[in-house]
């Protein structure tokens, strides 16, 4: 009797560590690694470094070898780069892509962000935002080339990332930015009513943390995990005060490969704090050209594309068939075929062979012509694709309202991504401002505190005298305020952009009204 009860003693102490070695082992398997990625992400890589590939240029295009351009049946190495070698790849996407941009930028965007002497935005120390603006990234970039930045990458790519943080020696707030092929995996969920960014694993380059020659540049990747948990669960080197926090709690794990293997460990976890409370979100936001949520999106510029490595391969084609047909190849019939013919007008050919004749083979068919014709027919599309970024000017006169017409579609577009891109830029800058302030979230920042705006005003012919002449007579009526018609001057042209509306309301009352200059005068 004894024997038993010691065995079911022995059974009660070994049945819970047995469930949970388990459970542990179980729960094990169930981690994936860290640099796992999200299905999305697998699916558009090949499009993201097709993208990529096409607008580095004609370099990396013939780099990528067969990838972009097949060989030809029964075709030596040799020959398959003379082949390649005779292709011209003509990018279309990248100047398109380059368009796009320019035209976006074409005025400056228009940013709100409290300076030293604002008095409106008085939780937040203006002077820093000021340092934040000069240098948004600490690698010396000013906010208006952070824009363009980003920009591109939409443009490019239709998706990218910034990261805001903290750095606590110079006491400021920075952002990082990312881009699509770096974002490898991220979750969102429903909590408390909004959706929130959950995770975020973020792929880095670093310099060697095992490397002790200051002169040597190699550089490690990391991989760094923003994960929001409940603050009841949180344990980052122990047990920390955070552990009992109510609600949600961000948390940062950077992993790093081993030494050996491809296995990942952790080298460092730690929960960021502002004004000593962990932060509520994820402090991340995704750039998209129509939307800043995590979904990806298609790239903008897949259909131009994929009409440029089609115009690249019927080039090769072409330049291939040019090189067989568009040389005469001389012949001959009844020489000696020992006997050494120089081509040139130095020498003569003689035979001894009284009918011995001699030629050249010369191509007479209209084969090629049909590659011309495709190949013309591709940059007809190509430009209906890019729109009249690829066009020439046209030599007609155009109306007004024929080239509204004409723009309208193009600029649906370039207004979707413009507008996208500044939603994602203000929520960056709103935490950038966050981090300085006491602002319970930066939802709470509102457009008069910080606003970045993007430039949708894409046309070229300014104002017309008679909408002009309409905006005055609303400003003299009382339709509208006179800051309203300088700003609405202001976007069509008529006023500098760098000139502020004290400075014109100065010059206009120091200069005379042309009314009242007598002719004889002028």
């Amino acid at each position: 009797m004894s024997q038993d009860r010691t065995i079911v003693k022995v059974s009660a102490i070994l049945m819970p560590l047995t469930l949970s070695c388990l459970r542990a082992f179980w729960n094990e398997e169930q981690i994936m690694p860290a640099n796992q990625t999200h299905p999305d992400y697998d699916a558009m890589l090949p499009f993201w470094v097709r993208v990529r590939d096409v607008v580095s240029g004609e370099d990396a295009i013939k780099a990528a070898g067969e990838k972009y351009l097949p060989r030809l049946t029964q075709q030596s190495d040799d020959d398959y780069d003379a082949y390649k070698t005779r292709a011209t790849f003509f990018n279309a996407t990248a100047r398109t892509a380059h368009g796009y941009v320019g035209m976006i930028f074409r005025k400056p965007p228009y940013i709100q962000l409290p300076d030293r002497h604002d008095q409106v935005a008085k939780t937040v120390p203006g002077a820093a935002m000021e340092v934040v603006g000069n240098d948004v990234d600490m690698l010396g970039t000013s906010l208006y080339s952070y824009c363009k930045q980003v920009l591109e990458e939409v443009v490019t790519v239709g998706r990218s990332g910034t990261l805001v943080d903290w750095e606590d020696h110079e006491g400021r707030a920075y952002l990082t930015h990312y881009k699509a092929e770096n974002i490898i995996n991220w979750r969102s969920e429903r909590v408390n009513g909004r959706n929130l960014i959950t995770l975020v694993v973020l792929r880095e380059s670093v310099p060697d943390p095992q490397g002790d020659d200051p002169f040597d540049t190699t550089v490690a990747e990391q991989i760094r995990v923003l994960k929001l948990v409940d603050g009841s669960s949180l344990m980052v080197d122990g047990p920390m005060e955070g552990r009992t926090a109510e609600g949600r709690r961000c948390v940062v794990d950077v992993w790093r490969q081993a030494k050996t293997g491809k296995d990942w460990v952790m080298a460092s976890s730690s929960i960021p704090r502002r004004l000593g409370k962990a932060l509520p979100q994820i402090p991340f936001v995704f750039h998209g050209s129509r939307h800043s949520r995590p979904e990806v999106e298609p790239v903008p510029l897949n259909d131009v594309l994929v009409l440029n490595l089609s115009h690249y391969r019927l080039d090769a084609d072409y330049k291939h068939g040019l090189h067989y047909t568009a040389l005469p190849t001389a012949w001959v019939s009844g020489f000696d075929k020992k006997a050494t013919l120089k081509m040139g007008s130095s020498g003569a050919w003689v035979a001894d062979h009284p009918g011995a004749t001699a030629g050249f083979l010369e191509y007479k068919g209209h084969g090629l012509g049909a590659f011309e014709n495709a190949l013309g027919h591709l940059e007809g599309l190509m430009v209906v694709v890019g729109s009249r970024l690829l066009e020439g000017q046209r030599k007609v006169a155009e109306t007004a309202q024929a080239m509204q017409i004409r723009q309208s579609g193009e600029d649906s577009i370039l207004s979707s991504m413009a507008t996208s891109v500044s939603e994602s830029l203000t929520q960056a800058m709103r935490w950038a401002f966050w981090w300085h302030s006491t602002e319970v979230l930066p939802e709470v920042v509102t457009d008069q505190q910080v606003l970045v705006e993007l430039n949708t005003d894409f046309r070229t012919h300014g104002i017309a005298a008679m909408e002009l002449t309409a905006l005055v007579n609303a400003w003299k009526e009382g339709g509208i305020s006179q800051t309203t018609l300088f700003d609405m001057l202001r976007r069509s042209e008529v006023l500098p952009d760098g000139r502020l509306n004290e400075e014109e309301s100065a010059l206009i009352k120091k200069e005379k009204p042309a009314a009242a200059i007598e002719p004889s005068a002028v």
